[in-house]
């Protein structure tokens, strides 16, 4: 006789299941999501607290479950094994995290993934330290706040307009590039802005004295921790051999400069007077029938006012503009210095074989050549070294250490008969004559 088959239905199962692994007991939950269906969640206390831990099948949260009985069961006989010592440890630990309501368990973790970023403890205490530097203790200020308070505070203690002026255009070039609050610029951000700039290393030198000066006005009123520029390579200047125009590319460049740059060219080549001065100069510093140029104290850079005769090259570059009024250059600082390489660009000449052309490569700007320049054909024609020291608005021992020399005579006749085609109506003014 066969035995009969037990006609009794399975067990239902009962929620919340339960996972056992040697003392650890871990809850499967089964929740209804409303479409009909179930989802199932593991209760995970591996952090010291409560979490569900959702997924899409029984199966699915019964192995988890189960690989996390086991996980929790080795952690509690490495527990039961501990010495004195590492309880000592833990316990000192836990209660070291207490205030601020982390289990060690997730401290152990976030150390884990910041180590793997910085590498070792004392480089992660080093970048805890960065951050709560600059996003904690200094004042939120965008680098542009601080250039202008920056400004109103040396104007308000008597700075001179020459100065003023020429930190103003060095520190907007800083703000347009820095868009970003103060305490967040640092070091590297400095020393890559400095580098891609292509400064030559008066330049460099220039413009690493104003970020160092701005960053130190943030640091002392408390907008950024401490000053980035500290940090950032240091270029020696070399001064290298004083380059000046030869009379060809002077006359070739005044050839292609444009109406408003025209008179600055003529300004630097034939009264040598600095490109920032000639920027500060107004058309009533200039005095055609008197035939002088006024360099005023405020526009001049050693703030000492000097008297530059007019020879007959730059009377003759200067008569048609006479009666202007306001600023000589009108533009902008940046627009200036376009203009001089916009100029010297210019005069490349294009081979014509029809006209009998040939080519030429464009005239070569050089830094502070219109100056040297005029400092050494002035030298040349006149041997008189206090006199030219007192035209440039220096000292006669530069003029002999710098200009003596580098041209003869014969090249300084040359260079200040460089004239335009005198055009039909312009009349010659009386007087005239080299200075």
């Amino acid at each position: 006789m066969t035995k009969q088959q037990s006609s009794k239905p399975p067990k239902k199962a009962v929620w919340p299941r339960k996972v056992r692994f040697g003392r650890v007991t871990v809850p499967v939950y089964r929740r209804p999501t409303g479409s009909g269906n179930f989802g199932f969640m593991v209760a995970n206390y591996a952090d010291g607290k409560r979490r569900f831990d959702s997924y899409a099948t029984e199966a699915e949260a019964l192995e988890a479950a189960d690989t996390l009985a086991k996980r929790l069961s080795q952690r509690d006989v490495l527990a039961a094994s501990m010495t004195r010592e590492q309880a000592v440890d833990y316990t000192s630990a836990t209660q070291g995290l207490a205030p601020f309501n982390v289990s060690l368990p997730a401290m152990a973790a976030t150390v884990t993934e910041c180590l793997k970023l910085v590498g070792d403890l004392p480089n992660m205490t080093a970048a805890c330290k960065f951050y709560a530097a600059r996003h904690k203790l200094a004042t939120k200020k965008p680098v542009a706040e601080v250039v202008a308070e920056l400004l109103a505070v040396k104007e308000s203690r008597g700075a001179s307009p020459r100065y003023l002026e020429d930190l103003r255009n060095r520190l907007k070039r800083v703000a347009k590039s820095f868009v970003k609050d103060a305490s967040s610029v640092t070091t590297a951000d400095v020393q890559e802005w400095l580098d891609a700039q292509k400064f030559s290393g008066q330049g460099y030198t220039n413009y690493r004295s104003v970020l160092h000066l701005l960053f130190n006005h943030a640091a002392a009123r408390g907008y950024a921790v401490d000053n980035p520029v500290v940090g950032t390579e240091r270029v020696k200047v070399r001064r290298g051999e004083t380059q000046i125009f030869t009379p060809t590319e002077i006359s070739r460049l005044l050839a292609k400069a444009p109406p408003d740059f025209l008179p600055v060219l003529a300004l630097g080549a034939f009264a040598g007077v600095r490109s920032a001065e000639i920027e500060r100069m107004e058309w009533s510093d200039i005095d055609l029938l008197g035939r002088h140029v006024i360099v005023g104290a405020n526009r001049a850079k050693t703030a000492g006012r000097r008297i530059v005769p007019i020879c007959d090259a730059l009377l003759a570059w200067l008569l048609p503009y006479a009666g202007r009024q306001g600023k000589i250059w009108p533009g902008t600082h940046d627009a200036f210095y376009d203009a001089q390489k916009d100029t010297a660009a210019a005069t490349q000449v294009n081979a014509d074989t029809e006209k009998g052309i040939k080519a030429l490569p464009p005239v070569k700007w050089k830094s502070n050549a219109l100056r040297h320049s005029y400092a050494s054909y002035r030298f040349a024609q006149t041997g008189d070294a206090g006199r030219v020291a007192g035209e440039l608005g220096n000292s006669a021992p530069v003029v002999h250490a710098h200009y003596r020399e580098l041209v003869k005579p014969a090249d300084a006749e040359r260079w200040f008969n460089v004239k335009p085609e005198a055009p039909e109506n312009v009349v010659a003014m009386a007087g005239t004559g080299n200075a």
